[in-house]
């Protein structure tokens, strides 16, 4: 699989990665054998970038990747983790005593002394532009905590406020084709700073997928029974803020673009992986059958109209009525 520069880290990963939200069991059920299975199937299929939180399952994502790592030493892999929901969402929390609270526990989790990458996962808006959170994340590269910093983000607004800070290695974002925003000012900013940029939730929590329907209803322990009808844009990210039968629809409509034998997801995290300034996608999977169809959209190559017929899919369906902030 292709690999790219993941921004100011310097470590090479796949294009394709892997979400592991899913193995702390927030989307429901998953079992220790089936998470193994699908870390093998990933990593079998070229996978070499995990991405995981401390609050994922409480740690137990974290638990089993650092397991799964420690019985492949062999394997080139980067876990870049995140930090900050474990408290009351308050800026004054976002302190170097905080943060060296939550990283120890994520370096026992992965059974690491360095932290590959840890990202803000998330935190209060003004968290963004305070000099003394970016000042206590360069102690922690100081002490050796950890070995660069990012952050996970909202809006396009906190992106930006990130990437003009020097030390700020990657930037974690909410793209697929439901969502182009980010296309206008962070994608460029980020190139020009030499960031990594990781897409999120590239399956518009599984709506691009083209297998839901009006009708389909999650089990009460998934997470996809939140914001189910956009309320909240811009707070929380399933669907991608679409109001969920506004998002069937168009999903249907953009099935309808896949090149023949490309399957609507493949084509969706294809797209992503071809917009100048991202390194990796990050589409979880909770199957050795979806792990390796996800990593197989990086061979996927598209035709030169897709990316028209994206945004004037976005453009017809979805940005008058849902995405008032354009």
């Amino acid at each position: 699989m292709e690999q790219r520069t993941l921004g100011r880290t310097g470590r090479q990963v796949s294009v394709v990665g892997l979400g592991t939200w899913q193995l702390g069991a927030d989307w429901g059920d998953v079992s220790e054998a089936d998470a193994m299975a699908v870390l093998d199937a990933a990593t079998a299929s070229g996978v070499t970038f995990f991405d995981t939180a401390d609050v994922y399952g409480d740690g137990r994502s974290e638990q089993l990747i650092g397991r799964y790592r420690a019985a492949h030493p062999e394997l080139p892999l980067t876990v870049a983790t995140k930090m900050g929901r474990r408290e009351e969402q308050d800026p004054a929390n976002f302190t170097l005593a905080k943060f060296r609270e939550w990283t120890d526990r994520s370096r026992r989790n992965l059974g690491v002394d360095t932290l590959d990458l840890v990202q803000l996962h998330c935190p209060p808006t003004p968290v963004f532009s305070s000099d003394a959170v970016y000042d206590a994340l360069d102690s922690l590269v100081a002490d050796g905590a950890i070995a660069s910093y990012g952050v996970s983000v909202e809006t396009c607004a906190e992106a930006l406020a990130a990437i003009a800070r020097p030390g700020t290695a990657s930037v974690q974002i909410i793209l697929n084709a439901f969502r182009l925003k980010p296309l206008d000012e962070v994608l460029p900013a980020a190139r020009e700073a030499g960031v990594g940029i990781i897409a999120r939730v590239p399956l518009a929590s599984g709506l691009l997928s083209g297998r839901y329907t009006e009708s389909t209803r999650f089990a009460a322990d998934d997470h996809r029974n939140y914001n189910r009808h956009g309320e909240a844009f811009d707070v929380g990210e399933t669907f991608s803020g679409v109001d969920y039968e506004t998002g069937v629809q168009a999903a249907r409509a953009f099935a309808a673009l896949a090149p023949e034998g490309v399957a609507p997801a493949q084509a969706a995290i294809a797209w992503i992986i071809a917009q100048d300034g991202v390194t990796s996608v990050i589409p979880g999977a909770r199957s050795p059958e979806q792990a390796r169809l996800n990593a197989a959209a990086a061979d996927v190559r598209l035709p030169a109209t897709f990316d028209a017929a994206v945004h004037a899919l976005y453009d017809t369906r979805l940005r008058p009525t849902i995405h008032p902030r354009w």
